[in-house]
């Protein structure tokens, strides 16, 4: 069920008021939660404000904007784009200190900044022209994330929007994402285990996999 336009432009004003709102992601992911300002996100999550919290990239214009500031190999920043928009991992990048922009600050630790890329088609009209956007699972501390707009919406407060779109598939067997770490010349990490790795006998052989596809040999 893709989005109405009232439903769209609701979900819009929400973010341009400064309000976290709830979107679904694509099977087999679980929905995200997002807003313009990162403490507004951990506010709707039910933890401390100054919490990192991912940067949403969804589209070209925020990519370029924010490569400039990656401490990679073109080669590497051509594999980490591809790895955001078509496996839609959360993927670690490294920065180099001086280029780092203010706004993604409140995604970065440690020299490398948590990055998220997966964007539901029906959902780039409604995020176009909006700006900086901070995004986590949409769960409250503690709880899994939801699945659907129902399990949002008993999980969250009010004050948080919900999006009341999905796509067609199950909501069973949804997961939140994989996160690697990406370094130079092709190094990735695998971090924490997601929806996108479960299927593999383990980590290697899925960063096999990632290899295979998108590294060149």
């Amino acid at each position: 069920m893709t989005p109405s336009i009232a439903e769209s432009a609701a979900a819009a004003d929400a973010l341009r008021a400064g309000s976290a709102v709830v979107f679904p992601n694509p099977y087999p992911l679980t929905s995200v939660v997002a807003a313009t300002s990162p403490d507004v996100v951990n506010t709707a999550k039910g933890r401390p404000a100054d919490q990192a919290v991912a940067l949403w990239l969804v589209d070209d214009e925020r990519w370029t904007e924010f490569a400039d500031a990656l401490d990679l190999d073109n080669a590497t920043r051509d594999l980490a784009r591809d790895l955001l928009v078509h496996e839609r991992l959360t993927l670690l990048l490294p920065l180099a200190t001086d280029r780092v922009p203010d706004w993604a600050s409140p995604a970065t630790r440690d020299g490398h900044a948590l990055v998220f890329g997966a964007c539901w088609d029906p959902l780039r009209p409604i995020l176009t022209g909006i700006g900086h956007l901070h995004v986590s699972s949409a769960n409250r501390t503690g709880h899994p994330p939801a699945a659907s707009p129902a399990e949002a919406r008993a999980m969250f407060p009010p004050e948080v929007h919900v999006l009341d779109a999905a796509d067609d598939s199950s909501v069973a067997g949804r997961a939140a994402t994989t996160t690697l770490r990406v370094s130079r010349n092709h190094g990735l990490a695998h971090t924490r285990p997601g929806a996108q790795d479960r299927a593999y006998s383990g980590p290697d052989a899925y960063l096999a996999r990632l290899r295979a596809v998108y590294v060149a040999t």
